[in-house]
């Protein structure tokens, strides 16, 4: 069965299913959320003077992470355990696993330092809450349904990679991995308690108490402005990517391919994995986007503090200027095709 799969992936693409990719790539990247997105790059690109508050950043970060959480929360007191434990226990597993294999890949092939290979890989195994978010509005755009406790996917993923990221980089720099690192205690703190996973877990935790009761209470606020805020969010992500692709020179071609391939090949295996836990179609597109994906937002905080030996700028526009531009717009209708296929 398996073997079957993979060379139903590998296999070359009838005209039928190139024109239903080249659909699916027209109508997400004409969706609000992205065409704002575009938007803010083309506004930090013409150097424009639109600049967002950073407290307003930070609000609509909360928001987004809340209603993410709560929503899924909510969808894991309707399904009930007995149908979310295996999907959640692959997508933890395959959190902590790519740092695993993109450490020795970074090292050898892109000749990065220690501490840098420890960052990237971090960066890479943990995940992005906007390319899910993305990923959910696409599906919903082609009326493709999806299990709607997917979200529970999105809080288990970010903490494991993030651990064994910082365990590669600190492991190897001193030779032994420490408690009484300060670093290694920072890094563990802000994968369990940070904001992101924080906001993420203890919503969903929240949700799954109090259930669709709980959700007809606070629906017109997490529901009904959710794709309005969304739109604001990613013009400020546009606008970060767009003043971070002046950083592409000092990244190198190799980081520019690594942060094209990387989310190939981990995003096919995040199906592939989908397939075997036994998720529908939206299901297996959800946790290949998110295994595509790279953190922005949870890992750089528990990185500069764990390895600050390490340089942002090549985690950062990795994860920002190159992986995330290239999962929204063509990342995402990609991975729905393949668990398409897989699923024909």
């Amino acid at each position: 069965m398996p073997i079957l799969e993979l060379e139903r992936i590998i296999s070359l693409p009838d005209e039928s299913s190139l024109m239903d990719l080249l659909t699916a790539i027209q109508s997400n990247l004409l969706s609000p959320a992205i065409l704002f997105f575009v938007l803010g790059i083309f506004a930090a690109v013409s150097k424009s003077d639109l600049k967002f508050p950073e407290a307003l950043y930070s609000t609509l970060t909360i928001y987004l992470l809340t209603a993410i959480g709560f929503k899924g929360g909510v969808a894991v007191h309707q399904a009930g355990i007995g149908a979310v434990w295996l999907p959640a226990l692959a997508a933890m597993l395959l959190g902590a696993l790519i740092p695993l294999w993109t450490y020795p890949v970074l090292r050898k092939a892109g000749k990065f330092s220690v501490a840098d290979a420890g960052a990237i890989a971090a960066h890479y195994g943990s995940v992005s809450a906007v390319t899910f978010i993305a990923a959910t509005n696409f599906l919903k755009s082609i009326h493709q349904p999806y299990e709607s406790y997917a979200s529970a996917f999105l809080a288990v993923m970010e903490s494991p990679a993030i651990i064994v990221g910082v365990m590669l980089g600190k492991g190897a720099l001193g030779g032994k991995l420490s408690l009484r690192d300060a670093g290694v205690r920072h890094a563990l703190r802000d994968a369990v308690l940070g904001k992101g996973v924080l906001l993420l877990v203890g919503s969903l935790i929240i949700g799954a108490l109090s259930g669709p009761s709980g959700m007809t209470m606070v629906e017109g606020l997490f529901v009904t402005p959710f794709q309005g805020v969304l739109a604001l969010f990613l013009l400020e992500m546009g606008m970060v990517a767009g003043r971070r692709l002046g950083d592409l020179k000092k990244a190198g071609l190799f980081l520019v391919i690594f942060g094209i391939t990387a989310p190939l090949l981990h995003g096919t295996v995040g199906v592939l994995l989908g397939l075997w836990a036994g998720l529908s179609i939206g299901g297996c597109t959800l946790l290949g986007v998110l295994a595509a994906s790279a953190s922005y937002i949870a890992a750089p905080a528990a990185v500069r503090l764990s390895l600050p030996e390490a340089n942002p700028t090549y985690s950062l526009t990795g994860a920002l200027a190159i992986t995330f531009p290239f999962n929204i717009t063509f990342g995402v209708p990609l991975f729905f095709e393949i668990a398409k296929r897989l699923h024909s």
